[in-house]
C-alpha cells in the first residue's frame, strides 16, 4: 500500500478521502466511494487517477454517492509488471467494482481513456447505467492520433521517455490545461508514478491504442463501438474542451453524428484536462441529470 501524505498535506488537502480496495485482475484497485445518494461512477483515463475527480468527489458527495476507481496499473492501485494492460482487462475490472458495490442507475462520467473502459462497462450492462457525462475521450477505433503521442509508441524510445524520464504524465501537466495548474493539483497529479515501475501502465495505456487492425485490442475496441446504439436512448451530456490538441474537436463531432439528441456544451478557453481548467461544469451537468441541485 501506497504510504500517503497526511490529509491536510500539500495536495492531500485537495483528496482527504477514504481509501478502499477490491482484489481485481492484476492486484489490488483503489478507488474511493464517498456520500450517499444517486451514483456517480467516475472513469479516469491515462496518466491520472482518482485525483482528478477530487473536486468533483467534493462537491457532490453531499447529495450523491460518489465512487472514482484508480485502474490497475494507476494511482494507488497495484503496479504488476507483467500483466497484461489491455482494454479488455480494465473493462472487467471496472465492471467487477460495480457488480461488488450492487449500484445501479449510475451516473458514468468518463475522461480520456475512460470513454473507452466506461463505455465498454456500459454496453455491456446497458441497464446498470442511467446517464452520462462525455468529456474529450472516443469509444471507437481511430486513424487519429497526435504525433507526440506516437512517438511514445516507438519501441525502445517510447519505454526510455514515458517511463524513464516520465515524459508523459510530466508533459501532461503542463499540457493538457490551458488555464494552468497549481502546484498542489501538479504533484498530487504526479504522486503515483514516481518511478520506472510505477510508470508502466502510463506507457502500457499507450501502447493499447490499437492503431493497427491486428491490434490485440482492436476487436474490444470495436466491440465497444457496435455497442453504442444501445445507450442512444440514455440522457448524455457531452462536455469538451476545445483547446484538447489530443481529443480535438473532430471527436466530440463523432459523439455527436452518433448521439444527436445528447446535450453538448463546448468550453472555448478549456484543453484535455476538463476537470482541472473547468470542474464547476462538470459538476453541473451531473448535478442537472441527476436532478440534484446544489
Amino acid at each position: 500500500m501506497v504510504a500517503l501524505p497526511a490529509p491536510g498535506v500539500g495536495w492531500r488537502r485537495e483528496y482527504p478521502f477514504e481509501s478502499k480496495f477490491l482484489a481485481v485482475d492484476g492486484g489490488q484497485m483503489h478507488y474511493v466511494d464517498e456520500g450517499s445518494g444517486p451514483v456517480v461512477v467516475c472513469v479516469h483515463g491515462n496518466p491520472t487517477w482518482s485525483f482528478y475527480w477530487r473536486r468533483l468527489i467534493s462537491e457532490l458527495r453531499g447529495t450523491h454517492r460518489v465512487i472514482a476507481m484508480d485502474h490497475v496499473g494507476c494511482g494507488l492501485s497495484d503496479k504488476p509488471q507483467g500483466w497484461p494492460y489491455r482494454l479488455e482487462g480494465h473493462i472487467a475490472n471496472v465492471s467487477k467494482l460495480l457488480a461488488h458495490l450492487g449500484v445501479q442507475d449510475v451516473t458514468l462520467v468518463v475522461h480520456d481513456w475512460g470513454g473507452a473502459i466506461g463505455s465498454g462497462v456500459a454496453v455491456r450492462d446497458p441497464a446498470r447505467v442511467a446517464n452520462l457525462v462525455v468529456t474529450n475521450t472516443a469509444a471507437w477505433p481511430s486513424t487519429r492520433i497526435p504525433a507526440r503521442i506516437a512517438v511514445c509508441r516507438i519501441p525502445g524510445l517510447g519505454a526510455i521517455g514515458v517511463r524513464g524520464f516520465n515524459g508523459f504524465a510530466g508533459a501532461a501537466i503542463f499540457m493538457a490545461s490551458e488555464r494552468g495548474l497549481s502546484p498542489d493539483a501538479k504533484h498530487g497529479l504526479l504522486f503515483p508514478y514516481g518511478s520506472w515501475a510505477d510508470r508502466i501502465a502510463t506507457l502500457k495505456f499507450v501502447e493499447d491504442i490499437p492503431m493497427e487492425p491486428n491490434h490485440p485490442s482492436r476487436g474490444t475496441l470495436q466491440g465497444v463501438a457496435d455497442g453504442l446504439p444501445s445507450l442512444a436512448g440514455k440522457p448524455m451530456h457531452l462536455v469538451w474542451g476545445m483547446k484538447d490538441w489530443c481529443f480535438t474537436p473532430a471527436f466530440l463531432d463523432e459523439w455527436v453524428a452518433q448521439f444527436p439528441t445528447a446535450k453538448v456544451t463546448r468550453l472555448a478557453d478549456v484543453g484535455h484536462y476538463v476537470m482541472e481548467d473547468a470542474p464547476d461544469v462538470v459538476i453541473g451537468a451531473v448535478r442537472e441529470l441527476t436532478g440534484r441541485a446544489g
